[in-house]
């Protein structure tokens, strides 16, 4: 009989210690009250508390969970393990009218850290419920604020206004909300649709544009080609009119060197006889003259020059020259 109460004793002081001990994972915790006090809060790994006295105080949790249709599901329950790690809520679609007076659907996921367990256990009654309750209302005040057009294309701007009002808001649940994001923004479909109207028309007059500095763009490059090849023109023109006119200076100064030459070799000569150049080269000049004046043929009439007593003594000269010469 003893032993079987000795046996017992034993039993029981086992189920006793075993009650006192919690093993508690990593990134979670455990908050423990004694006598209905708050106690302690259990670490990761091996901890002791003192049974009977001590207890693990647990809290309700939604969990939010999705079934193989693809709807959320909402799951309650209580626990005594809270997590550490970061958690992300997707809460469900909610309506919300923006300034102008339009209704739209948004859809936000929100992601949180509970950062002091003993106040988010003894601070809030339902932690899930009381952030997704004032993730409602916040998004609604933030938006109310927006016109449609701003709310459709300021999604950082609402993400960043949610944050800091959640994350200043929860901080005395002893919770840091890191993100916020929307989802969806879904207005009506008579909104969608002359949204739509809207962008084809934008497109539209876009493409107008575009193609009417294509075609200004166009005529301005042939103007400045059409310019540009004027200016070519009219600069090689006036580079083959210079060409020329420097050609025909080279010309007339080597025909003058020429007859200069010619002039001087006639004039030594001319001097050898012992004759005057000067009547020699005048009586030449007359003679040339008078070739060209009878070289017409519908020439009838001459015309003898009136210094033709000076021609013919020219004539008589070189006629004495030649004579010289020949002795």
């Amino acid at each position: 009989m003893m032993t079987i109460i000795l046996g017992a004793v034993a039993v029981f002081v086992v189920l006793f210690l075993a009650t006192g001990i919690r093993v508690v994972p990593q990134a979670e915790t455990m908050v423990i009250e004694r006598l209905g006090k708050y106690h302690t809060t259990l670490q990761s790994g091996v901890n002791f508390i003192v049974p009977i006295l001590d207890r693990v105080r647990e809290i309700d949790w939604k969990y939010i969970k999705t079934d193989l249709s693809g709807k959320p599901v909402i799951i309650r329950q209580k626990i005594g393990k809270i997590d550490l790690r970061e958690i992300v809520y997707d809460y469900p679609k909610q309506n919300v009218i923006t300034r102008d007076n339009v209704v739209i659907e948004l859809n936000a996921i929100l992601y949180f850290q509970v950062t002091n367990p003993m106040k988010c256990v003894y601070e809030v009654a339902n932690l899930p419920d009381a952030i997704e309750k004032l993730t409602q209302t916040t998004l609604r005040n933030v938006v109310g604020e927006m016109d449609l057009d701003h709310t459709l294309s300021s999604r950082e701007t609402i993400n960043s206004k949610l944050r800091a009002i959640l994350d200043e808001a929860t901080d005395k649940w002893g919770v840091k909300v890191t993100r916020i994001e929307l989802q969806d923004i879904n207005p009506p479909e008579d909104i969608r649709q002359a949204m739509e109207k809207q962008m084809r028309a934008e497109r539209d007059k876009r493409a107008a544009v575009l193609t009417a500095e294509g075609g200004k763009q166009a005529k301005i490059l042939d103007a400045e080609g059409m310019r540009q090849s004027d200016i070519n023109q009219a600069e090689g023109s006036a580079k083959a009119m210079v060409l020329n006119a420097e050609g025909e200076a080279e010309a007339k100064i080597k025909v003058a060197r020429a007859e200069a030459e010619a002039v001087n070799i006639i004039a030594e000569a001319v001097a050898k006889a012992k004759g005057d150049p000067t009547k020699y080269l005048i009586a030449i000049k007359y003679i040339e003259t008078l070739k060209q004046m009878v070289s017409g043929g519908g020439n009838k009439v001459i015309y003898m020059p009136y210094e033709a007593t000076g021609v013919l003594s020219s004539l008589g000269g070189i006629k004495e020259i030649f004579a010289g010469q020949g002795k």
